[in-house]
């Protein structure tokens, strides 16, 4: 199988929508009233409330892949809204380092998933909306917390275009976790007022108007201009480089696969680069901050990583590949650009080589609901757990003994890994239980059969957000077993089986 291409033509930027009046969204809550008001309807004249000479269209060949059904998420069920399924994000922004400001225009092409009055975006309250158009015509907001309200009607299956232009000094949300390595989520200032994110699982909105769940994929077009003698990096592959008479440097990335919210990176700072390729011709790219070349030596390893996992998984999925080090502890799978802490630990080769398993496992297939987190990070772990073995020239299955006492300590902490306690979102559990199981699968239905669902699965949902459920299926249709006392014991039992043998 050939590595997977996609070439948007400028009809991406170009969709052709019929006239609209406004947005929808179904069961978000109702913030009429609220703070950060920018006005709209009045100036034009359009009426809020009802859709006048609305007209559904079709969504445009060149988004069609974007398309998705968002569902309201059952462990975080006041981040995202199934009312919006967003198609296609146009952010251009800039940071001022001098005031801590991001100033951006975004541009936000989506379809109403039902009739509604209004529509519900998430959107810092740190970050003040100026004015707010529709097709073009001006709309009123309202703004109270992160619930950013669009006061205008639309259609169920109506496109519409959103243009957005706002500013503030983004803040990063706390994480519904107890892990020490996350001190944060979203965009975050470091002390030498560079920038970088990690938003999982919710903390996009930290930085731009998103539907901030990972049901709702969408393509990505990323520009961003940096201040004099810095650059801006996002996951993507690059599209434009250009420097302003007063030094500032404007990058352009576009992501030309379906990419959930907290998958999307950025980060703005004193950064060099090096270009390395994959055995298959993967290109590479490694950002580091300027000067620092204590990461090299691992950063190095990105090409065997890819190449490792390539034989297990199948081609790397993406058109690039690259690592950028942030100011972090932790470490991120986020999409064709992995985001990693300045540790060592973050940025060991068996760090890359589990962000680089999720290119496949995460972020081409990528669970729709937060509750079914193990099904990236069980098999991220389970993958680099067998790298891992190889590397000391251990059997897997003794090198699986090392982590059976963590993995029930984390099972009776946080619960079994397919039903994790939500206020211990990431923890061991959905680690350790995720990759137990995969190990039990396989020993059930043996080797060959293990590498063909594992290679499969992500090529046959590609681009698509899941639910454990349908990979339960997906794995008795294929292998002709019943999985349902596996499937149990080991993902939803409070008390841990024991290993297989």
């Amino acid at each position: 199988m050939s590595r997977r291409r996609r070439t948007l033509t400028t009809a991406l930027l170009a969709v052709v929508l019929t006239g609209s009046t406004g947005l929808a969204a179904c069961g978000g809550p109702d913030t009429t009233g609220g703070a950060g008001t920018t006005g709209g309807a009045a100036a034009s004249g359009a009426p809020t409330g009802s859709p006048t000479g609305s007209v559904a269209t079709e969504v445009d060949p060149a988004l069609a892949a974007a398309r998705s059904t968002p569902a309201e998420d059952s462990a975080y069920p006041e981040v995202g809204d199934p009312g919006v399924d967003a198609l296609h994000y146009d952010l251009d922004v800039a940071w001022d380092r001098d005031t801590d400001t991001l100033t951006a225009t975004e541009v936000l092409t989506f379809r109403a998933t039902a009739d509604a009055a209004q529509v519900r975006l998430d959107l810092a309250g740190t970050m003040a909306v100026t004015e707010a158009l529709l097709d073009g015509a001006p709309v009123s907001t309202t703004h109270d917390g992160k619930d950013l309200v669009v006061q205008a009607a639309v259609v169920a299956d109506q496109v519409a275009e959103l243009t957005l232009s706002y500013a503030g000094t983004p803040e990063p949300v706390a994480a519904p976790a107890t892990r020490t390595d996350i001190e944060g989520l979203g965009l975050t200032i470091d002390p030498d007022h560079q920038l970088w994110t990690m938003q999982e699982p919710f903390g996009a909105y930290t930085w731009y108007a998103v539907n901030d769940h990972p049901s709702d994929k969408a393509l990505y077009d990323l520009t961003i201009t940096a201040p004099p003698g810095w650059v801006g990096v996002a996951g993507g592959t690059p599209v434009g480089d250009t420097a302003a008479a007063d030094g500032r440097r404007t990058t352009s990335y576009r992501l030309e696969d379906p990419a959930a919210a907290y998958l999307v990176t950025l980060a703005v700072g004193d950064y060099t680069s090096r270009e390395l390729t994959s055995g298959s011709g993967v290109p590479i790219t490694l950002w580091t901050p300027r000067g620092e070349r204590r990461f090299d030596d691992a950063l190095d390893t990105a090409p065997a990583a890819i190449d490792w996992l390539e034989q297990h998984l199948g081609p790397y999925p993406f058109d690039t590949a690259g690592a950028v080090v942030v100011r972090s502890a932790s470490a991120m799978e986020t999409q064709s650009m992995i985001t990693l802490g300045d540790t060592d630990y973050a940025t060991s080769p068996a760090v890359i080589l589990h962000e680089f398993a999720h290119q496949w496992w995460g972020d081409l297939v990528t669970p729709a609901d937060w509750r079914d987190l193990w099904l990236n990070e069980g098999m991220a772990m389970y993958l680099q757990w067998w790298w891992e073995a190889e590397q000391e020239g251990v059997p897997l299955d003794r090198y699986l003994e090392r982590y059976a006492g963590d993995e029930a300590y984390a099972r009776v902490e946080a619960g079994p890994p397919g039903r994790p306690d939500p206020r211990q979102f990431g923890s061991t559990n959905v680690y350790y239980g995720g990759a137990y199981f995969w190990a039990a699968l396989r020993r059930e239905i043996g080797d060959d059969a293990f590498l063909a669902v594992v290679r499969d699965w992500p090529a046959q949902q590609a681009g698509r957000s899941v639910r454990a459920a349908d990979l339960l299926a997906f794995l008795e249709e294929r292998t002709g077993r019943q999985l349902d006392d596996l499937w149990r014991s080991w993902l939803l039992a409070r008390v841990s089986p024991e290993l297989p043998r």
